[in-house]
Order: C-alpha cells, then sequence, then structure tokens
C-alpha cells in the first residue's frame, strides 16, 4: 500500500477541484493520505521548487499530475531526482505523455491499488551553458531544449557539433535537441521523427532551415551535443521544455547529452505508444 501520494493540479482546469475530490474520496477508503500541491503556488509559474513538493520524498511514493503536458514536464524537472514515479491525468488536448484521460480515473485509481501497473523510465536531458569558457547556467529538461531566434530577429547560423566532430551549420530559425519522449512535441512540429518513449537516444531538429535540405539527426544516447552561437548582434534564446530559459550571446556553447536522473512514470497494461500516437495525431 502507498504511504501517501501527492497531487500535483493545473488550478487553470475547469472542474479541477471536483477530480482532486474524487482522488481523495477514493483514497480515504484505503487510509492512504494524500497531499496537494497549494493553489496560492502555482506550479507553472515558477522557477523553483514548490515548497509543498520538497517535503514529498519523506512522505509519498507516487505523485499524481492532473492538466496537460506542460504540468506534467514542470513536475518531471521537480521530481527528477527523487525516484518519485509520475501518473499523469489529462485534462488538456493533446496530452502525449499523461497515461490516461480524466474519464478513466476510477478504474485507473484501482489499479494502483491493485498493483496492475509496471514502472517505465523517460531518459532526460542535461544541458549546459559555456559563456567564455565558464560555466555560466545547467539544467535538465524532459522534452527539449530548443535554441531559437528572437520574433524580430534575423536568421542565425549555429554550428553544431556529435562529440567533437562537426555535423552542419544551420543557417534559420534555430536547432531543436529533443528526448525520445520530447519527440512528439516541437521536433515533429518541425518535421522530426516521432521516437517510441522507451528509446534512450538524441534528435536533432533544424528549425526552418535556410537549406535545400531539412533533415532530423538521431544520435547515440552516450554522445554529447555542443551547439555554437555564431551569429553576432542577434536576440537568441535557449528554452528548455518550452517553460525556462534565458538570452544567448555571441559564442556561447551548448552542450547537451543524456541526464544521469530519469522520471519514472506509471504505465498501465492497456498502454499502447503506437494507438496513442494514432489516436492524438489524426
Amino acid at each position: 500500500m502507498f504511504k501517501g501520494i501527492g497531487v500535483v493540479p493545473n488550478w487553470q482546469k475547469e472542474n479541477i477541484d471536483g477530480v482532486i475530490e474524487e482522488i481523495k474520496s477514493f483514497f480515504d477508503a484505503y487510509d492512504v493520505p494524500i497531499y496537494v500541491a497549494p493553489e496560492k503556488e502555482p506550479l507553472l509559474h515558477l522557477a523553483s521548487p514548490v515548497k509543498e513538493i520538497q517535503k514529498w520524498p519523506q512522505k509519498v511514493d507516487l505523485v499524481i499530475v492532473l492538466g496537460g503536458d506542460g504540468t506534467f514536464l514542470r513536475v518531471s524537472r521537480e521530481l527528477a531526482y527523487t525516484n518519485i514515479p509520475i501518473l499523469g491525468i489529462n485534462l488538456g488536448h493533446k496530452g502525449f505523455l499523461a497515461e490516461i484521460e480524466v474519464d478513466q480515473l476510477a478504474v485507473s485509481l484501482q489499479k494502483l491499488i491493485d498493483k496492475d501497473y509496471k514502472l517505465g523510465k523517460r531518459m532526460m536531458l542535461y544541458t549546459e551553458v559555456l559563456r567564455e569558457g565558464k560555466n555560466f547556467a545547467s539544467s535538465i529538461s524532459l522534452n527539449d531544449v530548443i535554441i531559437s531566434r528572437g520574433p524580430f530577429s534575423r536568421i542565425i547560423n549555429l554550428d553544431t557539433y556529435i562529440n567533437d566532430d562537426f555535423l552542419e551549420t544551420y543557417p534559420g530559425d534555430g536547432v531543436i535537441i529533443a528526448s525520445p519522449t520530447g519527440s512528439t512535441g516541437y521536433s515533429l512540429s518541425a518535421g522530426g521523427p516521432v521516437v517510441n518513449p522507451d528509446l534512450n537516444l538524441l534528435l536533432i531538429t533544424p528549425i526552418c532551415p535556410h537549406l535545400l535540405y531539412q533533415r532530423s539527426v538521431v544520435v547515440n544516447e552516450e554522445d554529447m551535443v555542443t551547439v555554437m552561437v555564431t551569429t553576432k548582434k542577434a536576440d537568441i534564446f535557449l528554452t528548455l521544455d518550452g517553460q525556462e530559459g534565458f538570452a544567448l550571446n555571441y559564442n556561447d556553447c551548448i552542450k547537451v547529452k543524456r541526464a544521469e536522473c530519469v522520471t519514472k512514470v506509471i504505465i498501465f497494461p492497456e498502454s499502447n505508444f503506437y494507438k496513442l500516437l494514432h489516436d492524438k495525431l489524426i
């Protein structure tokens, strides 16, 4: 039995209070304590961890995320080093990261009690930014790392390397470095391939490249992707999971590799990634 369950809601979603009450009512019957991230600290608007979540590793052994992919991405970064698995319940639109839709809630909660599930691991990305040869920033992400031009900037050039080997100079709007989980995000919109999230690899996808060809490159999980900003006097930004980021300077060096941590997820027996693709992308 669970010692406790954390619940992270997107408080902006319709009927979120009713969903939380249904979860509380269900687990009350099994004397499982429920801890809810408070509304006064909306998760998606914080750069630092929610105070309540910081206490959870000692109190919970599962976290339920109520919302869309944005909420799931934020929680995955906050919990990455805790080893606590996440169950995503989709209250949004596409919801690629959530395991179930909200209308399956009661059945899925019973499967948790019955231990009718398995744990999956999702590869994460570790990003380090070097400025003038020194560490300027570092962080982790689940979906992707995006280096892109600002809204009024001209075409930018990004020299891209795999380990120490030169790959390409991408002229265009930028480059996406995605995990398998992130292959169904911005990378897909930019023409990248869809990858089963059970795999471990990195995707490099140019954004609107000013070239006669546009191809993603798939590299080994042990490879390091290095991107050098080689355009002067341009607005260029680094974004992690579409939620965190900052402006880049000329000659900044961005290094992306597989992170040491993973996101653990709850997977039910009937889950099928390829059926999900069909259901979500038609």
